[in-house]
């Protein structure tokens, strides 16, 4: 990556050559950081399994994985997207959403597989009242803790993104608001120690999103498929009535029968009303609000489609051969006239006069 051909050169610390360059600068970043940890730093360590919790030093954690999501981010791109759009040869707005959904694919991908594989090693998926048992839960394994901080990571990555892309101001706010979303809902499972519940709500909310985009995908490569869109919308359903069925069975229930109630900073305990009534709140309307703007994005795709079949139908009604005119006697075959039956007509008798 860091050695492909450029078209053009421009101005050192130019806006163009920032949005050019932007991978391989952050990469320059990311080795200089790398040679630092090389030296050696001893720690005793007992044989046991470590667990973690969060602290103001995992932002340093998350500012390292910025980086490299943005590496990640442009070879995505350059080895995968951009060669697709050589063979596609799609518009200019097409080009920039089907690099969306790409990216967003791969990412949905492996954050799903990644925190199903979690849900299964740790024992949360077979055992659902764990994910409210033994609250809270501060002390986090490695893989979990490290995936949140990956996830963290990567939207925020996405924030300098939509400067590196380029991406038109009428997008952006769309944009924004699944960025902030997603960080807001991630980052309060991660600081109220409820992390065992955001496993499972990730899991299922990337498994919806990645339907949504490879039907997407399939849909700029050839407008007829549209067979995908009805598999996903099922899918996102589902994934709405089990994400607030097992809110309500996690929050609503199980926190709210658990033995230790009250708010401790020290502990980690945030099992008081007012936050689950919160929390429950949050989930609610996030919930609504995708909801909403899943029956708006139906209804657009049959309106079009009843425009496209009315469109058809008036091309067919154009193209339909007209019949030939007729009059009382017959019908007229070069300059004869002849009946119905294809006889001439008998001529008529002159008088005499």
């Amino acid at each position: 990556m860091a050695f492909r051909r450029r078209n053009k050169s421009y101005p050192f610390f130019s806006q163009e050559f920032l949005i050019q360059n932007h991978a391989d600068i952050v990469f320059s970043l990311v080795i200089f950081i790398l040679i630092g940890l090389m030296f050696e730093v001893r720690y005793r360590f007992n044989h046991e399994i470590f667990q973690w919790h969060y602290g103001w030093r995992d932002w340093a954690t998350i500012l390292f994985y910025f980086f490299i999501t943005i590496i990640l981010h442009a070879v995505v791109q350059e080895y995968v997207l951009d060669k697709v759009n050589r063979r596609l040869h799609l518009s200019k707005s097409k080009n920039t959403k089907f690099n969306e959904s790409g990216q967003l694919c791969v990412f949905h991908l492996v954050s799903s597989v990644w925190s199903l594989y979690i849900l299964i090693t740790e024992g949360y998926l077979f055992h659902p009242s764990s994910l409210w048992e033994n609250y809270p839960h501060v002390h986090l394994r490695f893989q979990v803790k490290f995936f949140y901080l990956t996830q963290l990571a990567y939207w925020l990555h996405a924030l300098p993104e939509l400067y590196f892309q380029k991406v038109r101001k009428e997008e952006v706010p769309r944009q924004l608001q699944y960025i902030c979303l997603y960080l807001l809902h991630i980052s309060a499972a991660y600081l109220l120690n409820l992390s065992r519940v955001g496993l499972v709500l990730l899991c299922l909310q990337y498994l919806s999103e990645m339907g949504f985009h490879i039907a997407r995908m399939f849909y700029f490569t050839d407008e007829s498929h549209q067979k995908m869109f009805d598999v996903w919308a099922v899918c996102f359903v589902f994934t709405r009535m089990v994400t607030l069925t097992l809110m309500f069975l996690a929050v609503g229930f199980g926190l709210a029968r658990a033995e230790n109630q009250g708010l401790d900073w020290d502990l980690g305990n945030f099992n008081t009303v007012l936050i689950r009534m919160t929390v429950l709140l949050l989930v609610c309307l996030t919930q609504s609000w995708l909801l909403w703007k899943f029956i708006r994005f139906q209804l657009r795709r049959w309106r079009e489609f009843r425009h496209e079949q009315a469109s058809r139908k008036r091309v067919a009604a154009k193209q339909t051969p007209r019949p030939l005119k007729r009059d009382s006697l017959g019908q007229h075959e070069n300059g004869v006239i002849k009946a119905e039956n294809g006889a001439s007509p008998r001529p008529k008798k002159i008088k005499a006069p």
